[in-house]
């Protein structure tokens, strides 16, 4: 089962989050935050360091940290240093994005996902095709630190929308929490998985041992939703999701069966093959076609959104392949 047992800090990976976590601990740390600024200049956008601190601070809007006062959820020192990883982080996906052209629109954008390459390459096929269990379970590590929290950053546009595009975002993530049954909650799902994979199903339990591409892949998310600024971007992740998942998924089935999985394992894939199929349909015409319909100017922000999901999901399929190339682990500490 999902446990309820909030999760201890993480260690700390360099200046930048070692500074966040010892002001956690702290009831008057807000000095600890103010003196951070070469740090911050140096720090790889795309770092572990960084992105640690990031998802710590996001952390605090969903369900916190064992021992940490609640009040740190909205320090004003906390904030101001999250809008400082906030800004080094966007601008390096803004950079990798690059200009999006005056002819793109959202419609072609979620067109193009729909349509899958004769030749495809990538993590889901390496795994369908002759991946190992024991990748597997590693791709399933990954996963948990946006799995075991499915639909809760997507759920923060909710407010920011109106009419037709909230009825409809708000019908795919009724889904997303299991249709009114716990047991069918996708996060719950995703512990079932864990469980039966042999992995620690607790949340935040690999918290320790995912590289920052990673933690970028869920901050990301975050950050789209809790800045009603980016809330046409957080719609355009949603929908590059909803319109991924089936193949991808359908492709782990098939790795799952190829491997001997467990059911379990394979149930949480089947899940997203059937109910996202639907969601497709239902993202692309009455969120996504409503909410530009309504406001032209949000076109190209939710282009924006589908094309920085792509970055943050590339560099951690990169870092995966390169990994398993080279007969690595891809995770900071290999599993048992």
């Amino acid at each position: 089962m999902l446990t309820m047992v909030d999760p201890r800090l993480p260690d700390s990976a360099g200046v930048v989050s070692a500074a966040v976590l010892d002001a956690l601990r702290s009831r008057d740390g807000d000095h600890r935050l103010d003196r951070l600024g070469a740090a911050l200049a140096d720090a790889d956008p795309y770092g572990l360091d960084l992105h640690l601190a990031l998802y710590v601070c996001y952390e605090l809007h969903y369900r916190g940290f064992a021992d940490v006062d609640p009040e740190w959820e909205w320090n004003p020192a906390l904030l101001a240093l999250r809008a400082q990883l906030e800004r080094r982080f966007l601008a390096a996906v803004r950079d990798e994005v690059g200009p999006i052209e005056d002819s793109a629109t959202a419609a072609d954008e979620m067109a193009k996902l729909a349509v899958e390459p004769a030749d495809g390459t990538g993590v889901s096929y390496l795994l369908r095709d002759g991946g190992t269990w024991d990748q597997l379970r590693e791709y399933f590590v990954h996963g948990s630190l946006y799995h075991l929290k499915e639909g809760d950053p997507h759920a923060f546009a909710i407010p920011r929308l109106t009419g037709q595009a909230k009825a409809s975002f708000v019908a795919i993530e009724f889904d997303e929490y299991g249709s009114g049954h716990g047991s069918r909650v996708h996060q719950q799902l995703f512990a079932d998985l864990m469980d039966a994979a042999g992995l620690d199903s607790s949340y935040l339990g690999y918290l320790n041992d995912v590289p920052g591409v990673t933690l970028a892949v869920v901050n990301l998310m975050s950050l789209f939703g809790l800045h009603r600024r980016w809330r046409a971007a957080a719609v355009g992740h949603f929908a590059a999701t909803e319109i991924t998942s089936p193949p991808g998924s359908a492709r782990l089935v098939q790795a799952m069966e190829r491997m001997g999985a467990p059911d379990a394992c394979a149930l949480f894939y089947r899940e997203h093959v059937e109910a996202d199929a639907v969601h497709e349909q239902v993202v692309r015409t009455d969120v996504v076609g409503t909410l530009v319909d309504a406001d032209p100017r949000l076109d190209r922000d939710v282009v924006f959104g589908i094309r920085a999901r792509d970055v943050v999901e590339g560099r951690l399929a990169q870092h995966l392949l390169t990994s398993w190339d080279s007969g690595r682990s891809s995770l900071l500490r290999p599993l048992d």
